[in-house]
């Protein structure tokens, strides 16, 4: 197979470097970045750029570990994240300001992209990019494949229905940008050593203080890892938890080609796991195979520079003829090269962002999945602006470290993970795409109980989340994945039915739950609390938490159970950003209080329903009328012989109830709900049908519709407040301020309804007001009683005009899916129950 390329290629493997230490370290700076890749040059830069003092220490030389052999790609397009998308935006731009400002070139060349959509779900997905793309401001349009063909001649486009092409895209030096970064650093007053391997970090009560250089000591307030694929290691240092690992990253450089233009753009074809640029007077053939190789799981080795890896011909031939068919003429040459080196990558494909939970003045910026290059200025910005105003300016939800658990950093799930990872680059990116690998690792108490009622199980933090359920007795299958309703619709549509009609049971045990308690817990909570949580016993009560800036960091509920004892619940993925922050707020304010983390010793049992009343007192001795049990209660009952938290509350618009059961209990309280529940058509419910429900209802989830740019008017959440509350709360001033300047009146989140029953919103799809873009969909599901598919959008008004309900009234609004337009209504009170009958009932 190939055997032209096996004989002609040729390897070779750089050996490990001895370091020298250096003798001319400083005494203290500001900041310590540690790691000389892209990502810690840019770094570096910004923060000097921003009068920062700033010391760049690298273990051996700039670039060594996997910038210098990065494709160097800069791209752009094909990203639904807002944050990623203007990251790649900012570094363009920088690569190519940064040469006026430096006179060292970044060899970024723009050349052209072209994704290329060989078939009808491509097509789709990138429709859908492309219109959100489009809306961030970058210049993509859809061009046919004789487009594609006279861009790139060699390319075969028989089976190609479209491409799409940004035209200022293209193509950099990697050794040359970090190099020009570096340089631009020292020019702004940073310090870079090389050849100078940090060997410890020093802390004190629970904050950096500095880090040590062999026997040299360096003082600094803060210190970045940037170190790459050894950044997990390298936090192991420190005692912080960071779950990149390293995986075999391959591409093959042709013998020179006399019909190549140099000028050429690049393409990518996902497809068939590749992209494929001009490189010296060939072509650069590059892989995404889709199942990848862990590289030394075990440890990087910490003296390895310019690392090449032995390439597995068996296992990457297949790839590599695939690839290399989309340029026939690849196979008539020879290779300079097959290469293979060592890229390190995440479990869920973001990058590893942020102040670490334990410990600090402690940053990351590493796990970069392939993309450190096209991203590595903005990134280096953003941790910068992090690190000195110690608050982020973007939308760092999606890849903040305190999303991420010490257990996926486990040599096992680091190795099961990873293949997996890499594999999902150039897959074709379905909303509704589970996670294959890693799983199993937490399970509700009732887990086994909700398998025989045919659940079909996601990846939920870790946890096995009942997404929809087949019936008692069947076994759940996914089918065919797809941009549109899936052949599980009815039985979605049944779920959501039931609890709007009858009464359903959800299990949500993977939700983030914390005891808090302590003489200070109330005062704590309700200083980080916008509403007052410190009034009465046997209440609870929903609240935000914001920072000084009074933008959104979580959202969640908190039950008083005692003067000093309270519940905290919070969404999964806010788990450790929710526990960080309240641990940190009780030790700058000097208070006592103590957190304890009891997620895994309850279950949690929604009952939800306008019959959930009727199953409950069937269940027990506690009055549950809306008189003995009114909204809000939250009090221990009894339920057969265990005894259990239920708070009257819900996240899907009806009457309904929250049961927090003792671990050890849940099994016996779960079959004595479902035995009863037969008299009431109970039905099993899941998270699917939970996301429905609550988007119809316009409920709110922080990190999916909200995040941490958004200020508490804006999403709508407002009435929260309580500003006559004893303890005033974390961002009080400015969301006073704001709501007397009324500027959130020029950005709302809204709920908005496609008017086509057929139409399907998942995430991304632009919203417009007479044609004008105004704000996109930020999370959405099908609302089966409005009649179609529902999100939430935070649209802005482009001339100052006032998002009312004249506002609304007045625009034709419409929603745009991969370049289909649909009416759609768009309201800033919930379309369901606005007036909370059913709840309060």
């Amino acid at each position: 197979v190939l055997p032209h390329l096996r004989r002609q290629a040729r390897f070779s493997c750089i050996g490990e470097r001895k370091l020298s230490s250096k003798t001319d370290l400083p005494k203290e700076a500001d900041v310590v970045v540690v790691g000389g890749g892209i990502i810690g040059c840019s770094t570096a830069y910004h923060l000097a750029k921003m009068g920062v003092d700033v010391l760049l220490l690298e273990r051996d030389k700039l670039t060594s570990g996997t910038t210098w052999h990065a494709a160097g790609l800069m791209v752009t397009f094909g990203s639904l994240s807002e944050t990623s998308t203007e990251l790649r935006k900012y570094t363009r731009d920088l690569y190519t300001s940064i040469e006026k400002e430096t006179g060292q070139s970044t060899g970024f060349k723009p050349c052209g992209f072209i994704e290329l959509a060989p078939n009808e779900d491509r097509l789709e997905e990138y429709r859908r990019v492309s219109t959100f793309n489009r809306k961030c401001g970058v210049d993509v349009r859809e061009i046919s494949a004789d487009e594609v063909k006279g861009l790139f001649p060699l390319c075969r486009t028989d089976d190609i229905l479209a491409g799409f092409y940004v035209e200022g895209d293209g193509r950099v030096n990697p050794v040359d940008a970090a190099t020009a970064l570096a340089k631009g650093a020292r020019m702004a007053g940073a310090k870079i050593v090389e050849e100078a391997a940090v060997t410890g970090v020093c802390q004190r009560n629970g904050r950096v203080t500095g880090v040590q250089v062999g026997d040299a000591t360096i003082r600094a307030g803060s210190v970045v890892n940037c170190a790459g694929m050894w950044a997990r290691q390298f936090g192991e240092m420190a005692g912080v938890s960071i779950c990149n690992q390293a995986a075999e990253h391959y591409y093959l450089v042709t013998d020179d080609m006399d019909d190549v233009d140099p000028n050429w753009p690049v393409i990518e074809d996902p497809q068939n796991y590749t992209y494929i640029r001009p490189e010296g007077g060939g072509l650069l053939v590059g892989l995404f195979e889709k199942e990848a190789a862990a590289w030394n799981v075990s440890e990087i080795p910490s003296d390895c520079s310019f690392t090449e890896i032995s390439p597995d011909w068996e296992r990457m031939t297949p790839y590599l003829e695939a690839a290399m068919s989309r340029v026939p003429r690849t196979l008539e040459v020879g290779a300079k090269n097959f290469f293979c080196g060592p890229e390190s990558f995440t479990p869920d494909l973001s990058p590893i962002v942020g102040e670490a939970p334990e410990l600090k003045g402690y940053f990351v910026a590493a796990g970069l999945n392939s993309i450190g290059i096209l991203t590595g200025g903005g990134m280096g910005r953003l941790v910068a602006h992090w690190v000195k105003t110690g608050l982020p300016d973007m939308d760092v939800t999606g890849m903040n470290i305190d999303r991420l658990h010490p257990y996926q950093a486990n040599h096992l799930y680091r190795s099961h993970r990873v293949v997996e990872s890499l594999g999902l680059v150039y897959q074709c990116h379905y909303p509704f795409k589970p996670n294959e690998t890693a799983r199993g690792v937490k399970r509700s108490p009732i887990h086994e109980r909700l398998s025989k009622q045919g659940a079909y199980f996601k990846d939920v933090s870790g946890w096995e989340g009942a997404d929809w359920y087949a019936g008692e007795g069947n076994t759940p299958e996914m089918g065919a994945l797809s941009f549109g309703k899936h052949e599980w619709f009815p039985l979605w549509e049944s779920e959501h039915r039931a609890v709007r009609e009858g009464v359903g049971l959800i299990d949500m045990s993977f939700m983030s739950k914390f005891m808090v308690e302590g003489p200070d817990a109330g005062e704590i909570l309700n200083s980080l609390s916008t509403a007052n949580v410190d009034a009465d016993e046997g209440m609870i009560t929903y609240t935000q938490w914001l920072n000084d800036n009074g933008k959104m960091e979580a959202d969640l509920t908190v039950a008083k159970l005692k003067a000093d004892k309270f519940f905290v619940v919070a969404t999964d993925t806010m788990h450790r950003h929710v526990e960080t922050m309240m641990k940190n707020h009780i030790k700058e304010n000097g208070r006592f209080a103590v957190v304890s983390d009891v997620s895994g010793s309850y279950a949690q049992i929604n009952i939800q329903g306008p019959k959930s009343r009727e199953l409950l007192d069937k269940l027990t001795t506690t009055d549950m009328s809306n008189e003995g049990f009114p909204f809000r209660t939250a009090t221990e009952i009894e339920i057969g012989y265990a005894r259990l938290l239920c708070v009257r509350i819900t996240y899907v618009g009806e009457l309904g109830y929250e049961l927090y059961i003792p671990a050890e209990n849940a099994l016996h309280v779960y079959d004595m709900i479902v035995e009863a529940g037969e008299e009431f058509g109970l039905k099993h419910v899941g998270l699917k049908a939970l996301s429905s429900l609550r988007m119809e209802k316009g409920y709110r989830d922080y990190g999916h519709d909200m995040d941490n740019t958004d200020t508490l008017m804006e999403v709508g959440l407002g009435f929260t407040c309580d500003f006559n509350k004893k303890t005033p709360f974390v961002g009080q001033s400015a969301v006073e301020s704001q709501k007397k300047d009324k500027s959130y009146m020029q950005k709302r989140l809204v709920q908005v309804l496609v008017d086509d029953e057929d139409a399907v919103l998942f995430h991304g799809e632009v919203v417009t007001r007479n044609g004008e873009m105004v704000g996109d969909i930020r999370a959405a599901s099908y609302g089966h009683t409005l009649g179609g598919a529902v999100g939430l959008s935070m649209i802005e008004s482009s001339n100052g005009d006032k998002i009312n309900k004249k506002y609304l009234d007045d625009g034709k609004w419409e929603v745009v899916v991969a370049n289909r337009r649909y009416p759609a209504t768009v309201s800033l009170t919930p379309m369901y129950d606005p007036a909370m009958e059913k709840i309060k009932a």
